[in-house]
């Protein structure tokens, strides 16, 4: 599926997230019409848009399920690797607390990938639904003849990417006139409001009004391995931080990405997407999702079964 003689772009999986909201492994619940799980959709969008490599980042004690559901049968598609999201910190000085359980959050995530992201790469989350057209834009995006060490983001309209069944969390951008990231705040609350609307609140109970076309990330991003030093260094000064909560606080990426806009250090070109996401936040999601994937087999945007082809 190459489309040249050059490599082709890696995809790298966030897929160590606890699934707190959704009560239990969300990243293996089947949702495709032929028992598929949601990240399978992803890998099959990418390698026909011209992926040549899958980068699944995971917790230890669940990549013999990945292997079994998901991995043996990428692997007779593309290269495939499996990086483990350690909890441990011991590298940089400072100690897991104890009671410490879930990830250090997505910047640590892509951090624990820098031995195999080894040329331009895009990050996906494992538990969400992109559209082929998001990765035929990174694709494109990250192949471009003299675009150097920039970066990319696919941005979505804030009022596409909403559940029914609760908040979400989105990276709230800043879009400039020549389609240039600007800015990016992580919010972890937001909701569709009663009429219709989109509200995010920082405390749960202060709700803020947000136009349904405002752009967000998905933490869906193309990167270059220039993205690794600012990752090392800013995952460190997070766990020396005095004010950071190490038995709960995340190191989010899309903090880290806007550190590097405001430092001039980086140029993130936004690629704007018109397509509809569908996730699995919750566990009432899933029968969303099924329905909504079955929609698209019978339009024929799918096989009824992906790997048949």
């Amino acid at each position: 599926m190459s489309k040249g003689s050059e490599p082709q772009p890696i995809l790298v999986i966030m897929a160590a997230g606890l699934g707190s909201r959704y009560g239990g492994l969300k990243q293996a619940e089947p949702v495709g019409p032929g028992g598929e799980i949601l990240l399978e959709y992803a890998i099959f969008d990418a390698l026909r848009e011209g992926f040549s490599k899958v980068v699944f980042v995971v917790r230890q004690e669940n990549e013999a399920t990945f292997r079994g559901r998901v991995g043996r049968t990428v692997e007779t598609r593309t290269d495939v690797a499996y990086v483990h999201q350690s909890l441990e910190t011991d590298d940089v000085g400072v100690s897991r607390p104890a009671g410490r359980n879930k990830p250090w959050g997505t910047g640590h995530a892509v951090l624990s990938c820098r031995r195999e992201a080894d040329r331009p790469f895009a990050v996906i989350n494992a538990d969400d639904f992109y559209g082929r057209s998001t990765y035929r834009l990174l694709r494109e995006e990250l192949t471009r003849p003299g675009r150097g060490d920039d970066f990319c983001m696919v941005g979505f309209r804030i009022g596409n990417t909403l559940t029914d069944h609760g908040t979400v969390a989105r990276g709230v951008c800043s879009v400039d006139p020549d389609g240039v990231l600007s800015g990016v705040v992580e919010r972890t609350r937001i909701r569709r409001t009663e009429d219709g609307g989109v509200a995010y609140s920082e405390d749960g109970a202060a709700w803020v009004p947000v136009s349904p076309d405002t752009v967000v990330s998905l933490n869906t991003w193309g990167f270059t391995p220039a993205l690794f030093p600012a990752l090392e260094s800013g995952f460190a000064s997070f766990l020396r931080d005095p004010r950071t909560d190490l038995e709960r606080s995340e190191f989010f990426l899309p903090t880290v990405v806007d550190r590097m806009v405001a430092d001039g250090a980086v140029r993130v070109r936004v690629l704007p997407s018109r397509e509809r996401w569908y996730g699995m936040t919750y566990r009432e999601d899933a029968p969303v999702v099924r329905d909504a994937l079955l929609r698209m087999v019978e339009q024929g945007l799918y096989p009824a079964r992906l790997w048949e082809t």
